[in-house]
């Protein structure tokens, strides 16, 4: 399948990422939201981000102005019907992943592909609630989209080896590695990645260490490039809790069981930051640890 035109559902952190590697590959792009404010936002981070390529003399001028124009924005779903391929993007709660399936799919074409870039939910469940199944595979970019270079293409029980292909031929053509997974919670990066940040939570609750000296014993001790800690705030604190508690469910077993501090800091509104707020403090001039 020859694919032109990309819709993307949802303007936050993952979706306005997507549009921005999408538009820069040449494709044109159109991302939608419910909320007008998250679009322009959105599209006022994209300008931004890709200013800051130019800075780096990652991409030139002509391709930061032509990306930008390929870019389309609408609030309104049914306007993605004549795309050749969407991925929604929306928040990790399945209620609202099969919502928005269920209003879009009478506005699309018969070929047209549709993915999730699900962290964790089930793609099989997910495309079992749309009319074309077989033409249904989990998208899952990494965060952030326009940085980090793996895509995991997740297959549902259904799904054709001719969406598998056409999606890993829009992953080649993003200068980015397809890593195939199967349909089981958490995939291959959240299924090792978020035990680990859940068992540096629990590292905390129990007092075996603090904030600082949790992340810099991972990041020096075990070279990664940030601390657990930090990172669970960048990726957002409900989205890891909501991660967690699929693998919890999908998976039967207490090792994947939450941590209640993670849990609280979700129920205070501490999600990262997003809001300001986590494991630390981002309102002054430098992060400071809240714990």
């Amino acid at each position: 399948m020859d694919v032109r035109t990309i819709g993307v559902i949802g303007a936050g952190q993952m979706g306005h990422g997507i549009a921005h590697v999408l538009a820069l590959a040449d494709y044109d792009v159109l991302m939608t939201d419910i909320s007008p404010s998250a679009l322009e936002q959105a599209m006022t981070q994209i300008e931004a981000n890709m200013g800051r390529q130019l800075r780096r003399e990652i991409i030139t001028r002509d391709d930061m102005e032509a990306a930008l124009k390929r870019i389309r924005t609408t609030h309104k779903l049914a306007d993605l019907g004549p795309c050749d391929l969407i991925i929604e993007s929306a928040t990790e709660r399945e209620s609202v992943k099969r919502a928005i399936f269920e209003d879009l799919q009478p506005h699309l074409g018969p070929d047209t592909i549709l993915t999730s870039n699900t962290s964790s939910i089930s793609i099989t469940r997910l495309a079992s609630g749309t009319d074309r199944p077989e033409r249904f595979i989990g998208f899952h970019f990494m965060n952030p989209a326009p940085v980090m270079r793996l895509v995991e293409l997740v297959r549902g029980i259904a799904t054709e080896e001719s969406t598998f292909e056409t999606c890993r031929q829009v992953v080649e053509r993003l200068g980015k590695t397809a890593a195939p997974a199967e349909d089981f919670p958490g995939f291959i990066v959240n299924r090792i990645l978020m035990p680990m940040i859940n068992e540096a939570v629990y590292t905390l609750y129990e007092g075996v260490g603090d904030v600082l000296s949790i992340d810099k014993s991972m990041r020096l001790g075990a070279n990664h490039p940030m601390g657990p800690l930090e990172l669970a705030d960048f990726i957002g604190l409900d989205t890891c809790l909501a991660i967690m508690n699929v693998l919890h469910d999908g998976l039967a077993d207490t090792k994947y069981r939450p941590c209640p501090l993670l849990t609280k800091y979700v129920e205070a509104g501490w999600l990262g930051r997003k809001t300001g707020r986590g494991f630390y403090d981002y309102r002054g001039d430098a992060p400071v640890p809240t714990r």
